[in-house]
């Protein structure tokens, strides 16, 4: 199983950028989709993005398409999620997530999440 940990959170102004890595530990990295996903206080966790195991597709949630890039190194098992023009209401936990399925429905490993601020 593989397990991960992710960085690169922080407290930001709105309009900044941030990138969050997720670093894998594991020889299996290259098989699974990697999805990135956030929780803001009171909130379920939602879906953000994800990217196919060989990174030759991704997808997006409408909140951050053209703001957001998720990409991956697969010989450095890491996946990063580029986030440009962040706005206050991205405030949230960010976590990276593995699964052998784009549709996430099952999730074979967590990060323990990153806290990404943005203020105003």
């Amino acid at each position: 199983q593989v397990q991960l940990v992710e960085s690169g959170g922080g407290l930001v102004q709105a309009g900044d950028s941030l990138r969050l890595s997720c670093a894998a530990t594991g020889r299996t990295f290259s098989s699974y989709a990697m999805g990135w996903f956030r929780q803001a206080p009171g909130k379920e966790r939602q879906f953000v993005s994800a990217i196919t195991s060989n990174g030759g597709h991704t997808y997006y949630a409408d909140s951050v398409k053209g703001r957001f890039t998720i990409s991956r190194d697969n010989a450095k098992n890491t996946v990063y999620l580029q986030m440009n023009g962040l706005k206050p209401e991205d405030t949230a936990v960010y976590y990276c997530s593995a699964s052998y399925s784009m549709s996430f429905v099952k999730i074979e490993s967590w990060g323990q999440g990153t806290q990404v601020t943005v203020s105003s």
